[in-house]
């Protein structure tokens, strides 16, 4: 792996796979009564968020304290910054206290790239979603979440998502998601369609590694996951569709939609959700969405992340399970 985790885009198969498998030696680490790994102890890390979250920030902490790092939580909000203070000065500042790594979310597309090739800084820079850009993370256990529910967990190790169809639904043009989704699933071998109205999809789509539809009920059969999207307000500044009870009708999934899917195929949602615009409750709450368990994914797969940008190369706990199966 390179150095920095900036977009889904750097990942190669090969990458992407030994952070899907170390994901899942971090994921028995946690059925352990102690769910702790020592492999970051000494190690500082800084979560530097100049966005609100919630699911992000808190998985991120999680993922850093279970390894044994060091954590410094930084906010945007109440900091130097809402007094004017540039990026630069923040990371330098940073620098001075002799950080390891820097998880870094931010409202401008390409800050995360900035901060890693500037020089401010001599640490590792992942990159916890930057504007409209890319969100690699969430890439990543959006496809730790297929590859346990469409290949199987033990099966899994090793594999990609060759042949899977993944269909993802709705604001695509401002979903940093959508992106990083589009990037890794086709480095993993899915075959990925974009549904949304054409006032929802970005220029140059076209050039994208994927499909491009505006009818859901044509793709719903085809699709062995169909993972929606919430349609960010906070980001328009015009109308993009007419009413939101006609966003809903046309593209909105409910329970007689998600019965034309295959038996098998699951329903994913980064979060947060709008409950009766994008999902209904009733696809919500079913056995076939995966919200919750892709939380859990988040912990896992950004332990493997943060364990392979500063800790090493091979999975964390291959020796730990040798000796279980001695």
């Amino acid at each position: 792996m390179k150095r920095h985790l900036i977009s889904a885009a750097d990942l190669t198969r090969d990458d992407a796979v030994l952070i899907l498998d170390t994901a899942e030696e971090m994921a028995r680490v946690a059925d352990r009564p102690i769910k702790k790994l020592p492999a970051l102890r000494g190690r500082t890390v800084v979560n530097l968020f100049f966005e609100d979250s919630t699911r992000t920030r808190i998985s991120f902490e999680a993922a850093e304290k279970r390894l044994s790092a060091d954590v410094i939580n930084f906010a945007a909000k109440g900091s130097s910054v809402s007094k004017g203070e540039s990026l630069k000065d923040t990371a330098q500042t940073l620098e001075a206290m002799g950080v390891d790594a820097v998880v870094i979310r931010h409202g401008a597309s390409g800050a995360p790239y900035r901060l890693a090739t500037s020089g401010w800084i001599d640490a590792a820079v992942v990159n916890a979603g930057d504007g409209t850009h890319q969100h690699p993370t969430q890439s990543l256990l959006d496809a730790f979440t297929l590859r346990r529910r469409l290949v199987g967990r033990d099966a899994g190790l090793g594999r990609d998502l060759a042949g899977r169809r993944v269909t993802i639904v709705g604001d695509i043009l401002h979903s940093r998601v959508a992106r990083s989704n589009v990037d890794l699933l086709h480095t993993l071998g899915a075959e990925v369609t974009l549904v949304a109205p054409p006032t929802l999809l970005p220029v140059g789509v076209g050039n994208w590694p994927c499909e491009v539809s505006y009818d859901l009920d044509a793709a719903l059969p085809k699709s062995d996951a169909v993972m929606m999207l919430r349609v960010q307000r906070e980001r328009m500044n015009a109308a993009f569709f007419p009413t939101e009870r006609e966003y809903a009708r046309r593209y909105g999934l409910d329970g007689d939609r998600m019965a034309k899917m295959p038996e098998h195929a699951i329903v994913m949602h980064p979060g947060p959700m709008v409950r009766g615009m994008e999902i209904t409750a009733e696809v919500a709450d079913s056995a076939r969405c995966t919200a919750v368990e892709q939380v859990a994914g988040g912990v896992h797969t950004r332990m493997a992340v943060l364990y392979l940008l500063l800790g090493g190369n091979e999975p964390a706990v291959s020796h730990a399970r040798t000796e279980e199966t001695k």
